[in-house]
């Protein structure tokens, strides 16, 4: 089958089970529904992976009968394609993991769940794929549509709609903004394609109206990204939503606004009449650091294993977009890599989280100290997802870390390469900080602190509402495959060696308007010319991170001495950014507003 028919069938196929379900669902039982959801899965999976080889030299195809000039293409490189594909993997990876997930009464519409998550997989596969900004910005809005409604889904627990609520403010808001930059660009340049935008735009200077127009369509990238302090709204929507949910959105949703701000810079405003590389460079290596650091350190604080993993998930945002600002091939190759495994072993987390959930009613790892000894297995899978997080070589996060901090390491020797460290052995710690206590015991019952503003988890509703029946197969085969395919990425040259072609190709914008414009296989191959495996420094340093991660886990579960002092000055500040993070919408949208202005002075004074 040829490119042209895989890439419209890799957005109708989910649209189209969606559909199936919203109908059939009403007179199907649960398990006609889980299995038709799983076909609409799998066959997805079988497109996307027949898709990427095709994508290796751009695939391209044209809709509704009208050239790419005039009108609507979907256009797919290695990198967009393969981020497809792990949307495919792991929404195949939570209908599974859902089969047994809701105990809906008799007549209730138990097509509802899965359609929703096969709605939010299209949202997705077409915002990795579409070639036009209007288009992205309906898919993204498809995206954030089904996330809105799968977040809030029990609609009878006020605390999941209130979540719902506080994501679906904040992000819309920013997707207005994100849509009058669109509009400033089309007024600017008469186009809606990103291959026509970027050389249009050579024709103008560089002046406010671009810098403005570029941080507006960002903004919204930014905000699904949680990006800091665009984040806000994803630790809470991850406390309330279902863990199905969860495993998707800090998986690979976040990691699409990534992908998207490196597009879109890439291919409309790298060019003459855009935005200058060094500001670019600049700008977005200090959000990332800033990302980073924030989100490591909100993550030990944590003691709600959701809040937690999403913070984490904060921290490792900030590390994908350093790597996408070094803009090089390698920065490019080192994010892909960890995008791939860190999606695996993060739903693989949230999945074994879920497990807490429906046998205890709670995910507080204070309340839950000792209490699950009996989940041996799954204290085991929890702990390697710690590791892996932390960037332990073989697994793909630790390849996808050695990379990235290779390529940073050219202009920065030692301070990027060192975030990388910080973050990854921090955020592993908090998680195996947490696995170390809830599974095996260790250490004393951890006492409260004075002052504490911290929500526990206590008093959750079990997920699954049958805590004494035996755990589900699925809810632990899933999450030890996925780990499993986070030790392939680490394991296997070849997928290593073609996200490094894919990002020689992203990284040519060229390239990507000749074969969206005149089609694919115009321009000469391109080879890639980076390191593609591991190194020496690497390892070491991925172990360093586990080792680290180790130590900071057990000094905390083993401390017994006095804290600190509410007045010590690591105390304060803490408390002050715990302080930031109000839960109050109001809050949001200012930070919200605060983030744009500064993103906005930061590339203006380097213009």
């Amino acid at each position: 089958m040829t490119e042209a028919a895989l890439l419209p069938l890799a957005v109708a196929i989910p649209l189209i089970g969606a559909a199936l379900l919203a109908v059939a669902g009403r007179i199907l039982p649960r398990t006609g529904c889980d299995i038709l959801a799983t076909a609409t899965a799998s066959a997805e999976v079988v497109c996307l992976a027949l898709l990427w080889p095709h994508s290796r030299d751009l695939a391209t195809a044209d809709l509704g009968g009208w050239p790419a000039r005039l009108g609507i293409v979907l256009a797919a490189d290695p990198v967009g394609a393969g981020l497809a594909l792990l949307v495919a993997v792991l929404v195949l990876a939570v209908v599974i993991y859902s089969w047994r997930y809701f105990d809906e009464p008799v007549g209730e519409h138990a097509g509802a769940f899965p359609a929703l998550i096969l709605l939010f997989e299209a949202g997705m596969a077409g915002f990795a794929l579409t070639g036009d900004l209007f288009n992205a910005f309906v898919f993204f809005e498809l995206m954030g549509a089904a996330a809105y409604a799968l977040t809030g889904y029990r609609i009878e627990d006020p605390r999941p709609l209130h979540g719902a609520l506080t994501f679906g403010i904040v992000t819309s808001f920013a997707a207005y903004c994100s849509l009058f930059g669109i509009g400033l660009l089309y007024a600017r340049t008469g186009e809606l394609g990103l291959a026509r935008i970027g050389p249009s735009l050579a024709s103008h200077p560089t002046d406010v109206l671009t810098v403005v127009a570029f941080a507006l369509v960002c903004l919204a990238l930014l905000v699904k990204a949680a990006a800091v302090p665009f984040h806000f709204w994803l630790p809470d929507a991850h406390a309330v939503a279902p863990t199905p949910v969860c495993m998707l959105m800090s998986g690979v949703m976040v990691e699409l606004g990534v992908y998207g701000v490196a597009r879109v810079y890439r291919v409309v405003f790298s060019g003459a009449g855009g935005i200058p590389p060094h500001a670019f460079r600049t700008t977005f290596t200090v959000l990332g650091v800033l990302t980073a650091l924030v989100g490591a350190l909100m993550c030990w604080q944590q003691r709600h294993l959701k809040r937690l993993l999403a913070f984490s998930t904060v921290s490792h945002v900030g590390l994908f977009l350093i790597g996408i600002a070094l803009l090089t091939p390698a920065g490019v190759t080192g994010t892909a890599v960890y995008v791939a495994a860190h999606g695996c072993v993060k739903a693989a987390l949230f999945a074994l989280t879920g497990v807490l959930l429906d046998r205890y009613g709670s995910v507080d790892e204070h309340g839950l100290h000792g209490r699950a000894r009996e989940l041996r297995p799954v204290g085991v899978l929890f702990l390697t997802g710690a590791l892996a997080l932390a960037g332990l070589p073989p697994f793909g996060t630790g390849l996808g870390k050695a990379l990235g901090e290779e390529a940073a390491g050219h202009g920065h020797p030692w301070l990027l390469p060192a975030v990388y460290v910080v973050a990854s052995a921090v955020t592993g710690a908090a998680v195996l900080r947490a696995g170390l206590r809830v599974f095996f015991g260790v250490g004393p019952v951890p006492r409260s602190r004075p002052g504490e503003e911290e929500t526990t988890g206590d008093g959750e509703e079990p997920e699954l509402r049958a805590p004494e029946r035996t755990l589900p197969l699925p809810m632990t085969v899933v999450p030890a495959v996925l780990l499993a395919l986070a030790v392939l990425v680490g394991c296997l040259p070849a997928v290593a060696a073609a996200l490094a072609h894919g990002a020689e190709v992203f990284t040519d914008p060229a390239r990507y308007a000749d074969a969206v414009l005149t089609g694919p296989g115009t321009p000469p191959e391109a080879e890639a010319t980076q390191t593609t495996w591991w190194t020496t420094p690497g390892a070491l340093l991925g172990l360093l991170s586990a080792l680290l991660a180790t130590a900071l886990a057990t000094a905390a579960v083993l401390h017994r001495g006095p804290a600190l002092s509410t007045d010590h000055p690591v105390v304060r500040t803490v408390r002050a950014l715990r302080r930031l993070h109000s839960g109050h919408l109001g809050d949001y949208l200012a930070w919200l507003a605060v983030g744009l202005a500064a993103l906005c002075l930061a590339l203006v004074t380097q213009t």
